[in-house]
């Protein structure tokens, strides 16, 4: 569930028949052993397990929204909700197992943050998936989810092979997948109705707290137990179940 960009680190190859280290994939590793150094020593005791309770949450949710949606509103807004209800629980659950386990091998540790900054752009794709079906038309929402599916699988690969990018690739990638939605307000109002709408701009105001206060790293009251990204996973949680309420909204 983190919003954050990872450090630029330059690897250089000792031999010149070696191929770049941003074509092996490892030139973040330097910025994972600093991790695991850091986690082991200083890693608040609560790390995680946000995380753990929402991915517990989530399953639980969707398993009540998606046989709601497929009974009272129709198949096509069952296999939306199922969707949506898969990323949640893989991004949530893909944190916790990061944040929870003490990595031994750093090769895994390094993929399992790969994987954790990954999902976070599958999850924003899997977000629109319900709004876009039982909100817009069918030509809008095909334009929307093509958008945002094209761009999570850009955020992907991105954050899976080029970890070290600069942050003028990647901040950009979530800005406009995440503020997508603005540009259709008119049509989620039309289709969803002002609560819907409200609900969708209190999750996004929560989200973007929540990475504002993960990027300046503030506030840190008990480094020991509860620290600021503690309070980055609360905001994240704070922020799905709103839209969680609003995707409710749409089919009753």
């Amino acid at each position: 569930m983190s919003g954050a960009v990872a450090r630029s680190t330059n690897v250089e190859s000792t031999v010149d028949d070696d191929p770049p280290a941003i074509l092996r994939g490892d030139d973040d590793l330097p910025q994972v052993l600093a991790d695991t150094v850091t986690d082991f020593f200083h890693a608040p005791r609560a790390r995680g397990l946000i995380h753990v309770v929402c991915a517990v949450m989530a399953i639980v949710a969707g398993a009540v929204l998606v046989p709601v949606a497929w009974l009272t509103a129709s198949p096509k807004a069952g296999l939306a909700t199922l969707v949506y209800t898969t990323t949640i629980v893989g991004m949530f659950s893909v944190s916790a197992v990061y944040h929870r386990v003490r990595w031994r091998s750093l090769a895994t540790r390094k993929w399992m943050k790969r994987a954790d900054h990954s999902m976070i752009f599958v999850f924003i794709a899997g977000s629109y998936t319900p709004f876009a079906v039982l909100a817009m038309p069918p030509h809008t929402a095909t334009l929307v989810l093509t958008i945002v599916y094209c761009g999570a699988a850009a955020g992907v690969a991105l954050k899976m092979f080029w970890p070290s990018s600069p942050r003028w690739v990647g901040v950009p990638l979530y800005l406009v997948l995440g503020y997508a939605a603005i540009w259709f307000a008119p049509v989620l109002l039309a289709g969803g109705g002002p609560s819907v709408v409200a609900l969708l701009v209190a999750g996004g105001v929560l989200y973007n707290i929540g990475a504002v206060l993960y990027g300046v790293r503030w506030p840190n009251p008990w480094p020991q137990t509860f620290g600021y990204h503690e309070f980055f996973h609360a905001f994240t949680a704070a922020a799905a179940i709103c839209h969680y309420a609003a995707i409710w909204l749409l089919i009753v």
